[in-house]
């Protein structure tokens, strides 16, 4: 949990952007996605059996209160790349959280309740989920397989939890331990052709930390230049699309104190790299390579 203010400390003293506090999720938003007996469980801790289970984090109103902000950074970011181009939740991620029950550390699924609140106000927008955590992104698949107007892409260890997994629209299985030869060959095979076919109206990006080759549990073998390469390749491809991207954390449980901080810190930093060299184009500025 510490990578949380770690990295946010971090994008401050660094100054990546403005760090805006998000506030707290209508129950509204939430209710799109979420049943409100879930919604409830959440505030009381009154876990039902199925998040009891399968969470792997124990209650606390602290817990709850996070859940209910990191959730609505992620809407709030989207709002913000919408009108920016590039925006950032310092949180989010959460994939595995199903309408009904936490999964995997996972309690609210954030992007999806982001995308339903879009869709109340924007019937017809398209949105694509690009998820290059580790794990393959069940909560999110669930909730949006019948939808059309969402597009979700995984790429993620085969072998690996989820135990089940749940179709996306386009899901990319790797190896175990697979290295960036193999990880970059898949993405760049499949990636561009299914952002350029599904043209989105906004990205979610979600940059899990857990592909790095110390990380405990993502069984992957990317150093951290390969996600630096692999933060880079993503952004620059979605906006040189020009379709609007909000970039979450996913998960990450580094070996090394605080490294987990700063590979999303170093995401970030891609991320505000690539909307520095755009605003300075806007502004007839020289890019910068």
């Amino acid at each position: 949990m510490t990578k949380f203010p770690v990295s946010a400390n971090w994008v401050r003293e660094r100054n990546l952007g403005d760090v805006i506090e998000p506030g707290v999720i209508d129950d509204q938003d939430l209710l799109r996605v979420h049943s409100s007996a879930y919604v409830q469980s959440i505030r009381t801790g009154h876990y039902n059996d199925a998040t009891k289970l399968r969470l792997g984090l124990p209650w606390s109103a602290q817990l709850s209160e996070r859940s209910h902000r990191a959730t609505a950074g992620t809407l709030r970011a989207a709002h913000a790349a919408m009108q920016d181009g590039i925006a950032a939740n310092l949180a989010g991620g959460t994939h595995h959280a199903f309408p009904d029950r936490g999964e995997g550390f996972c309690v609210f699924n954030d992007v999806a309740v982001a995308i339903r609140s879009l869709q109340a106000s924007e019937p017809w927008y398209r949105f694509m989920v690009i998820d290059l955590d580790a794990h393959q992104g069940n909560g999110t698949h669930f909730i949006f397989r019948s939808d059309p107007n969402v597009f979700t892409y995984s790429v993620h260890v085969g072998r690996n939890y989820p135990s089940k997994k749940e179709p996306g629209t386009l899901d990319v299985e790797l190896t175990r331990y697979a290295g960036a030869d193999e990880y970059f060959t898949r993405v760049r095979d499949t990636l561009p052709r299914a952002l350029g076919e599904f043209e989105p109206d906004l990205v979610f990006y979600i940059a899990g930390a857990d592909v790095h080759e110390d990380d405990q549990f993502g069984q992957m073998k990317l150093s951290t230049a390969d996600m630096r390469e692999r933060d880079r390749y993503t952004i620059d491809l979605c906006r040189d699309a020009r379709v609007p991207t909000t970039v979450v954390y996913g998960g990450g449980y580094n070996r090394t104190p605080d490294m987990t901080a700063w590979l999303h810190v170093q995401t970030i930093d891609v991320a505000s790299q690539r909307l520095a060299r755009e605003n300075a184009t806007r502004s007839g500025g020289v890019l910068a390579s």
